[in-house]
């Protein structure tokens, strides 16, 4: 098993979403985490075209100009009928001159899903990438995912970005009418973290 080397993390994030996600899922390791934007430390540009290589981008950024352990999460959307799209672009899909706009992101998500006349169930995953990145240079590398199918009309307000039309497969409800704690027991980025948790944390 490897070992952290230090007690306190940063994560290599500025979604205020993902950081809450994450935050609630390192709380019982008694870790203290900071979040990137807390060191004044910009985002780094993810011009990669794999989740893997986005998140070793911002984890290894983070770690050499911080000069501690650091995490990153490169997650997204993959909608079979859209041949994996938007993907490693989720959040490109939610640009607008004056911010993410997740409400038009959606809308024009399902409007594409209508467009190639694919028919129930519209299959999709979510995926999550951790990257853990040592100053050294060193990293490990966590999958997860989580396979579900879109809902139209959008339901929910917990979650963010395309949380409130995608149901989880077996589940009644969308990422976003589900209570955190019971997406944190499912998502995909608690599968990832598990994953990292094994591997780092010895539990």
């Amino acid at each position: 098993m490897l070992t952290l080397g230090s007690d306190t993390l940063v994560l290599a994030s500025h979604n205020a979403g993902k950081l809450r996600e994450i935050a609630d899922l390192l709380a019982p390791f008694g870790l203290t985490v900071r979040s990137a934007a807390s060191f004044g430390l910009e985002e780094p540009a993810e011009t990669e075209d794999s989740f893997e290589g986005n998140a070793r981008i911002k984890a290894h950024v983070a770690a050499k100009g911080i000069g501690l352990p650091a995490l990153s999460d490169d997650s997204g959307l993959e909608v079979e009928a859209l041949d994996g799209a938007p993907g490693v672009y989720t959040a490109d899909w939610a640009e607008t001159p004056t911010g993410r706009d997740f409400d038009m992101a959606m809308e024009k998500l399902w409007q594409r899903v209508q467009e190639t006349g694919a028919a129930d169930p519209l299959r999709a995953r979510f995926v999550c990438v951790l990257c853990l990145a040592w100053p050294d240079g060193s990293d490990r590398i966590y999958r997860g995912a989580v396979e579900g199918v879109l809902v139209w009309p959008k339901r929910g307000a917990r979650g963010f970005g395309f949380d409130p039309m995608f149901q989880p497969v077996g589940e009644t409800e969308t990422f976003g009418e589900m209570d955190p704690s019971r997406k944190h027991e499912m998502s995909h980025r608690a599968v990832a973290f598990g994953k990292l948790v094994a591997d780092i944390l010895g539990r």
